[in-house]
């Protein structure tokens, strides 16, 4: 029924932005909140909800931000908390934005919100970019096979965002119907009666059993009885054993055929005679062979903002000048004049002291690097870059049981691995997001890291640089293969959409910063401290001493290195980049000539993650599965880095 209302608000009411990936629901949702917005993970879940306020007549109502989505029949974790949002939360008005260019992915979500009996508009985003295509929508026949607002939108430029305030307030239901034919119809009316009153219509509920939807079943068992449980998958088999094809297809495919309908009503294509320079450029970036220098030349400025100027310049005024010469000394004295307790002066100011270790890496070294990331990070999102290396990548990335999608974290990992880590959350299984992180976790160098490296290798020569990034690659290869064959679980299909590349505006990169600097001051920063809590304790019972001792003949027999460098890799634990310093001290001291330079960087590289890196781990992946790649990693790295020390001596190579 088509209706429209503007009731008053009640509490708890919400408003909820849903839509495929890259339709711009995140500047939507930055538009009606502003800048107060709270970042974190649906309760149950790995997977983050951002969440903020807009005060609508008076009353502050949430706005909630939801991941993107393909179908609300989940086939991925992130698509599950959509679904469940929709269906647990209590819901004032869902803002459904899609594509204007590509609405045919749109609508498919529009249908399934339909059949939920949601109230809801539809924002079409994009709507400049659409033209640029020679693609016209007629807005008002698309309403009126829809049943509801359409707004035509450019998020980006806040057209359409005045038009969208102004329904917020009311509560539209659509008219859209679809019929399943009779014996799906009868399907639906048998489970209708069997199921409980919900926020979404039974016969939404219904369809989504019918098509076999797995993630229902527990919120089925928290709602009815195991005899009604059985007696709807006796229905939904009665159902399916009078079609060739499964229920699920069925039911898309009459969806599909409607929205073709309704395509071939409202769209209209005319010739615009234009190729502009950046359609030509985004063509370019995806192609297997000029998408290479394209990648070069785009990490190449990713190196000099975040690995220069983030990682050199901005840690050096942190660390050497904020820190070293005026936060650091001050507290040091401070704590020393009125906590004369040895003990928790060292707490504090010590080796392993809160202040000078773990506030002084997580804000002096680790935040500008994670801040300008973000900056960079924030205007590849933005341009239509990253799709386009997934693309190219994606053949790669398939040999290891993965797809294109794994470079967004891997690109994230140069930046932080800590982060990178959280972003696997993209993967659609579970074990394409525990080859991603056992990859991270690997031998991908976080830019600080990798500066570091940089800095000595560029002291040695070309042909030592070679072999180190040449020995990365081909484990990380060889361990991805292998790790997809020895993980069990499935592999997703590689979907993925194609944006036009853009300019992108200053103040959504600013937004998307704030967002994640604050997460990072409130999620990883803890983390720091308890990794440096650990260490003191350790060094206080004399734990790291004896670790030292017996870690010292794997360091020098099999490795070939020099008694000190034992210590490089205990302090990599707490931040690898400071193992590789470590290592970078005893090169500039004379102490290791390039074969051994060229181990250690090797075995740096592969070292297990940091400690901040590995309670993310096991946030995300669990307890057992961090433990369980940590054990892999950490006889492995050594264990490469002995055979190259064993092979360069048989061969007797001299670097």
């Amino acid at each position: 029924m088509h209706e429209h209302g503007t009731e008053s608000i009640k509490p708890g009411e919400k408003i909820v932005i849903i839509g495929n990936p890259n339709v711009g629901k995140s500047v939507i949702f930055g538009l009606l909140t502003g800048r107060y917005a709270t970042v974190s993970n649906y309760p149950g879940t790995t997977v983050t909800l951002t969440t903020g306020s807009y005060n609508m007549g008076g009353v502050d109502t949430q706005v909630m931000d939801t991941p993107g989505v393909n179908t609300l029949i989940p086939m991925s974790e992130d698509e599950v908390v959509t679904r469940d949002i929709l269906l647990k939360e209590s819901i004032r008005l869902v803002v459904q934005v899609a594509d204007a260019k590509n609405l045919s992915r749109g609508l498919l979500i529009t249908i399934q919100l339909a059949e939920m009996g949601l109230p809801f508009v539809l924002v079409l985003n994009m709507w400049d970019e659409s033209n640029s295509r020679g693609i016209h929508i007629d807005v008002e026949k698309l309403a009126a096979a829809i049943g509801t607002m359409i707004i035509p939108a450019i998020a980006v430029e806040k057209k359409g965002l005045k038009e969208l305030r102004e329904v917020l307030s009311q509560r539209i239901y659509p008219s859209i119907s679809i019929n399943y034919g009779g014996v799906v119809e009868g399907g639906i009316r048998e489970l209708e009666t069997l199921l409980p009153e919900v926020n979404i219509s039974k016969r939404a509920i219904s369809l989504m059993l019918l098509a076999g939807d797995e993630s229902l079943k527990p919120w089925l068992k928290d709602h009815v009885s195991m005899s009604v449980i059985r007696r709807i998958e006796s229905i939904r088999r009665e159902i399916q054993d009078k079609f060739y094809e499964p229920l699920g297809y069925v039911i898309n495919q009459i969806r599909l055929k409607r929205c073709e309908r309704i395509l071939a009503d409202v769209v209209s294509r005319y010739h615009t005679g234009r190729s502009t320079i950046t359609a030509r450029l985004g063509n370019w970036a995806m192609h297997p062979v000029w998408g290479i220098p394209v990648l070069l030349i785009v990490l190449f400025l990713m190196y000099e903002f975040v690995g220069v100027i983030g990682a050199q310049t901005l840690v050096d005024l942190l660390e050497n000048t904020l820190f070293g010469s005026y936060i650091n000394p001050y507290m040091t004295t401070m704590v020393s004049t009125f906590i004369p307790d040895s003990f928790f002066k060292d707490l504090l100011v010590g080796e392993y002291g809160i202040i000078t270790m773990a506030l002084t890496y997580s804000i002096a070294i680790i935040l500008p690097i994670v801040g300008t990331f973000f900056i960079a990070f924030g205007i590849l999102e933005d341009s239509g870059y990253l799709p386009r290396l997934a693309i190219m990548v994606h053949k790669i990335f398939k040999s290891m049981g993965l797809h294109g999608k794994a470079v967004l974290p891997m690109v994230l990992g140069l930046g932080c691995d800590t982060m990178a880590t959280l972003t696997a959350r993209i993967m659609e299984t579970r074990k394409e997001r525990i080859i991603v992180t056992l990859l991270l976790a690997l031998g991908v160098p976080c830019s600080a890291q990798l500066g570091v490296i940089l800095g000595m290798l560029g002291g040695v020569s070309f042909t030592v640089t070679l072999l180190w990034a040449s020995i990365i690659m081909f484990v990380l290869f060889f361990v991805g293969y292998m790790a997809s064959k020895v993980i069990k679980g499935e592999e997703s299909d590689f979907v993925f959409d194609i944006p036009p590349l853009r300019v992108p505006v200053l103040s959504n990169i600013l937004f998307k910063t704030l967002s994640r600097i604050k997460w990072y001051l409130n999620e990883a920063v803890p983390l720091f401290i308890v990794g440096t809590l650990i260490l003191f304790t350790l060094d206080k019972l004399g734990v790291l001493k004896v670790i030292e001792v017996f870690a010292s003949p794997i360091v020098v027999n099999f490795l070939g290195l020099p008694q000190k460098a034992t210590d490089a890799f205990l302090i990599g634990f707490l931040r690898r980049d400071y193992g590789a310093a470590g290592l970078y001290a005893l090169a500039t001291a004379g102490q290791l000539n390039p074969n051994q330079i060229l181990v250690s960087l090797v075995t740096i590289t592969l070292f297990v993650p940091c400690v901040a890196n590995l309670l993310v781990m096991i946030k995300e992946r669990g307890p057992k599965t961090a433990i369980a790649i940590v054990a892999f990693i950490f006889p492995f790295a050594f264990l490469v880095g002995g055979v190259l020390n064993f092979a360069l001596n048989m061969l007797g190579v001299r670097l």
